[in-house]
């Protein structure tokens, strides 16, 4: 047991049962005891490792694509550049390396980061040091200016709600306590205005996750960008509808029960691409479109050809095998989704689907 296991423990104990969102909100960023307050999860030595952390590829085709966005909108000047969720830098200093070849980009810009963790933001500041980025806890934070911004891995760890279809309405999963453990419960059946549209395509017993805090960033970066322009790329798991239980958590790169150890594990949900598009309105919207498809159009292979001439040996087989997890359909291609947001009066962002 963890010593946040007993907290919440005791909290349902006196206010009864709490809600997924609640539990996550709790495991993740509990002052004293929560996952990202105290550990840096990302790595070898962490729990999961993300894109940027497999290949310096991914940063660049992410940083070209901004930079064409950029060149597409006319080169505003200045602009914002920003990161929801930045882990240790290592996807923004790919970004900048990268986007130091486009005339004026970088004199143009000004860094914001958006990290909850006090751990990662130290680590942050040591790789982005010569960028000065200012750090901020929540998007209304940012200047009035030209957002382009990109956030990977950073929708699946906001804090979910589940809901199982039932005769008469929908039951809420919620977390309580049973012989001194954390179980899953259901409450009563009740209506729900805000999945009354999923009732044509639901089915009694099925379950269906919604996630307030993604679709309120959504919509403060919709608006941001349809009135000051700029492009947003949301790379994440999960799909165009929710459906089905994808809560999961994480620990040592390993699948471990949620509710065993509150704190020690990361804790994540797939995304509804849908919701995010609906809720980013008025911006435009792309299709979801698959990393590989995204990665291969923005030019990963070519870019992937021209680094192998100078490795040989291992170098050149976890190069190869680094491309591979990146862009095959069996590995992240297919399981990891992007949206792109943009203002309507702009050309479709590269990479995507219309």
């Amino acid at each position: 047991m963890t010593p946040l296991h007993d907290i919440l423990i005791r909290q349902i104990s006196r206010t009864g049962p709490m809600t997924i969102a609640e539990y996550m909100s709790a495991c993740l960023l509990h002052p004293e005891h929560g996952y990202y307050t105290t550990s840096d999860p990302i790595g070898q030595s962490g729990d999961f490792t993300t894109a940027p952390e497999i290949s310096q590829m991914f940063g660049e085709m992410i940083g070209l694509a901004l930079a064409q966005c950029w060149l597409d909108q006319d080169r505003p000047a200045p602009f914002v550049l920003a990161e929801l969720g930045p882990g240790h830098g290592t996807l923004m200093a790919d970004i900048l390396r990268v986007t130091a070849a486009v005339p004026g980009f970088h004199d143009a810009l000004h860094l914001y980061l958006l990290e909850a963790s006090g751990t990662l933001r130290a680590v942050q500041e040591k790789t982005l040091s010569a960028q000065k980025p200012t750090w901020v806890s929540d998007l209304q934070d940012l200047p009035d200016l030209p957002m382009f911004l990109v956030a990977n891995e950073f929708l699946d760890a906001l804090p979910i709600r589940q809901f199982q279809r039932d005769d008469h309405g929908w039951r809420e999963r919620v977390i309580g306590v049973k012989d001194g453990a954390l179980t899953l419960g259901l409450t009563d059946a009740a209506p729900h205005a805000a999945l009354d549209h999923r009732l044509e395509d639901t089915a009694t017993g099925q379950i269906v996750e919604t996630c307030a805090p993604a679709q309120n960033i959504a919509a403060a970066i919709g608006q941001h960008i349809a009135a000051q322009g700029g492009v947003a790329f949301m790379i994440d798991y999960g799909d165009w509808r929710s459906i089905g239980d994808t809560f999961q958590a994480l620990y040592q790169h390993q699948p471990t029960d949620p509710f065993k150890e509150p704190g020690k594990a990361d804790l994540t949900a797939h995304v509804d691409f849908e919701a995010i598009a609906k809720a980013a309105e008025p911006a435009a919207h792309s299709a979801m479109t698959t990393q590989g498809v995204f990665l291969e159009r923005l030019g990963i292979t070519a870019r992937a050809q021209a680094l192998a001439k100078n490795l040989a040996g291992t170098a050149l087989e976890s190069h190869i095998a680094a491309h591979r997890r990146l862009t095959h359909p069996q590995e992240m291609g297919s399981l990891f989704k992007t949206l792109a947001l943009f203002p309507k009066d702009s050309p479709l962002p590269p990479g995507v689907d219309p």
